[in-house]
Order: C-alpha cells, then structure tokens, then sequence
C-alpha cells in the first residue's frame, strides 16, 4: 500500500511538472486571445457598443458551458473531457484569422464584428467546458498546504510566457500596419494561438491523472446553490458584482488609448503588458499571503488596489506614469486576487463537489461579466455628460461600483482554513483609505 502511494507521489510531482510547461502554451494561446481580440475587432470597424458585447456574451456562455462541462464528469474522465475540448479550442481559433483574411481581401465586407463576436463566443464556450474537470484534476494533484506556492509558481512561468508572446505580436503588429497588412497580421497572431493551444493538448495528453468519480448523489441543483446561501455562496455573490464592476471599464482601456490617446501598438501594448511584469513580481508574494493568513484579507486588499486604478487613469494620460502608477496597482491587484480566489475555491469546497460548485460560481460571475460591459458600452455611447469624454466619466462609475460592491459583500465572507495573525495589521474594508495602518512591519513574514 505504502510502495502504491509512494509511486501515485512521485507521479503527482511529475503532473506538476509537466502542467507548467501545459499553462506556458496554453497561455500563449489565452495572451493573444485576451489582449488582442479587442485591437482585432476595432481593425474591423467594431462599435464600441460591440466591443461590450464581444466581452460579455462570451463572459456568460462560457460559465453555463462549464455548468455542462460539469455533467459531463459523470460520464467521462476528467482526462478525456479536457483533452477533447482543448482540442476543439485548438482548431476554433483559426476561423477567427480566416476572418481577418477575408476582410482585408475584400471578401467579407460587412457583419465582421457579428462574426467576430460569434467566433470569439465558441471559443471560450470550448475552454469554459473544459475547466470544471481541469479545476477538480487540478485539485487532487497540489497538496493543500502548497496551493498558494504551486499556483504563484505556475502563473508566474504562464504569465512571463504571455508577457513575451504579447509584447512580440505588439512589434509585429507595428511591423504589419506600417505595410497596410495589419488584419495580416492579427491573422497569423491567431495561427500562433492555434498552434499554442495544441501544444498544450499535447502535453496533456501526458499528465497523469489521479482516479476519480463524481456521484449522482453529490449533485444539487443550482437553485439548491443559491438558496443555501453559507459562506461559499456570498463568497459567489461577491465574485458576481465585483466581476461586473470590473468589467464596465475594462474592456475600454484599449479602446481608449488606441482611438483617445492614439498610442501605437507597441505603446498600447507595453503600458498593456506593465500590469502584467508587476503581476509577476508580486504574485510569490501573494502566494506565501495566502498560504499564512488566508485569502479574505487577501481579496480585501485586492478589491481597494482595483477601485484605485480607474481613478488615476481619468487624470494620468503620460504613457510612462501610466506604467507607473495605475498600472502598478493593477498588477498587485491582479496577483492578489487571482491567488485569493483560485484557492479559496479549492479550501472551501470538498473535492467531490469542487467541479460542479466552481461551475456554480462561474455562472454567477458570467453573469456579472454580462452585463459590466453592456453598461459600459452603453455609457460611452448614450450616457454620459456631453461636456466630459465618455471614458474619463466610465472610469469614474466603475470606481464608484468597486468600491460600494466591496463595502457590501466583502465584510460577509469568512476564512475557511487556519491561518496566522498578521501581527500590526488591520484590514477596515468599511474605509479603505484606512486599509493599512500602525506599520508595515508584518511584510517581514510574507519576504522571508
């Protein structure tokens, strides 16, 4: 029994391995889909009205496609169904530059951001089916006293690899623009995605992957979710208004600098990017926070770092105190949340329900990842002082709805594992301007 288990180990580490270099591909593949479907769809003449759809019909089909993603753990392993939708999200990314093609040839004159929107939709839908059985897999093989120090390990090598593939499409996009090929361009940028996105099947296709089961008994109905209403569930409502909050500027960023400011591509990109490399210099930090005092007081940091940000983008417009400041914060931001939410998923769910709750909890934040960017796009284009640029008063109300969702929901929810006192640390969510008092003292046990 004790040889069994010591051979199921030395597997697990090797998984771990192994799912490194997966996400370094897959995060190719998700960079260049992330920060250049927008620059894509405004090269074909996109309405900003649009460009929120595009972010948001995607925002709630891929949660309820996770929802059958779930289900289908019932039926098939977590291998298989991964490997299968992959593979389809592989393929699925080259109609997306076929479209590019055919615009810059004349042959698709009209409806492209239509097609755009679609395209880009059956995109996420096929990654979005895949992730309850990768989340749960994902699950069985990090130890949970390791989570915040796997995971800060894993995204860090994820996002240094986006890092360079975004920066390199932003000079080869300047390269192809100064010809006039520029949807050329984005064409073979989604090619890139394409062929990423099947390296990393292939890689799956050698991870092992523990034994495991989900029982009909272990399902409950989403209305069952909701009226239970514990702590995981608020902590789901939170999720699904701060997304929503996120989301009424965010997809607008790139809007604003290419058509506002007139930033080049490689510009856009590097203020674009800035975020990221900060990201990535934070988040061992974030993962050690998390792993000592939890992951509340982690998300209550991260909610006042993002109500910052839109702010100081309303009166900065340099590009290098862009980088900076808002860009600065967006990154520590970015690290603490995304450690504090992947894992506490994984701290308050029992394995047996983790793919289903997950798929729960996305739906409630594809729906606030909905309608946060239909608001946008209706602000800058009806609902705006006309004597204000529409996106200076858009940073301003997602502001104003991070904090208020921050003020709201955050005090509700509890930590779920053990964690140490932060010793002259207090976190006031109800005044964020206090959200650090006496010293700083404490940063000494997360450095070490």
């Amino acid at each position: 029994m004790q040889k069994e288990e010591g051979a199921n180990d030395r597997k697990k580490q090797k998984a771990l391995s192994v799912s490194i270099k997966e996400g370094c591909a897959a995060g190719v593949s998700s960079s260049i889909g992330e920060t250049y479907i927008t620059p894509m769809a405004l090269a074909v003449n996109t309405q900003p009205l649009q460009i929120g759809f595009l972010n948001s019909i995607p925002g709630i089909a891929g949660p309820l496609a996770q929802l059958f993603g779930s289900k289908l753990m019932e039926s098939l392993s977590r291998k298989k169904i991964v490997m299968l939708f992959v593979l389809m999200q592989a393929l699925l990314w080259i109609p997306i530059g076929l479209l590019a093609v055919l615009v810059h040839f004349n042959i698709l004159t009209s409806n492209a951001p239509i097609y755009l929107i679609i395209a880009y939709t059956i995109v996420v839908i096929a990654g979005s089916v895949a992730h309850p059985a990768w989340f749960s897999w994902m699950g069985d093989l990090v130890p949970a006293s390791d989570r915040g120090k796997y995971f800060s390990l894993r995204n860090r090598a994820i996002g240094t690899t986006g890092l360079v593939t975004v920066l390199a499409g932003a000079f080869m996009l300047d390269l192809f623009k100064t010809q006039g090929y520029i949807l050329l361009g984005f064409a073979l940028l989604f090619a890139i995605a394409s062929t990423s996105r099947m390296i990393s099947y292939i890689l799956l296709r050698k991870q092992y992957s523990p034994k495991f089961r989900v029982l009909k008994r272990d399902y409950f109905s989403f209305w069952q979710f909701m009226k239970k209403m514990d702590n995981y569930g608020k902590f789901s409502i939170y999720l699904a208004f701060f997304n929503g909050a996120i989301m009424i500027a965010s997809p607008f960023f790139a809007v604003y600098m290419l058509q506002y400011l007139k930033f080049s591509y490689v510009t856009f990109m590097i203020i674009s990017i800035s975020s990221t490399v900060v990201y990535l210099l934070s988040i061992p930090i974030a993962g050690k926070f998390s792993d000592r005092y939890g992951n509340v007081k982690l998300m209550h940091v991260a909610n006042v770092l993002f109500i910052l940000t839109p702010i100081l983008w309303i009166f900065i417009k340099n590009p290098f105190w862009l980088i900076g400041i808002p860009q600065v914060i967006s990154g520590l931001a970015n690290a603490a949340f995304i450690i504090a939410a992947t894992n506490f998923n994984y701290d308050a769910v029992s394995p047996e329900k983790r793919g289903l709750c997950v798929s729960y909890n996305n739906i409630l934040v594809g729906a606030g990842m909905f309608i946060g960017p239909i608001i946008g796009g209706l602000i800058v284009n009806y609902y705006h002082p006309s004597a204000l640029n529409p996106y200076l008063f858009l940073f301003g109300v997602a502001a104003f709805f991070r904090l208020v969702v921050g003020l709201i929901f955050l005090p509700g929810i509890k930590e779920v594992k053990k964690i140490k006192y932060i010793p002259n640390f207090s976190m006031e969510v109800t005044h964020p301007w206090k959200a650090i008092h006496n010293d700083v003292s404490w940063l000494k046990h997360i450095v070490k």
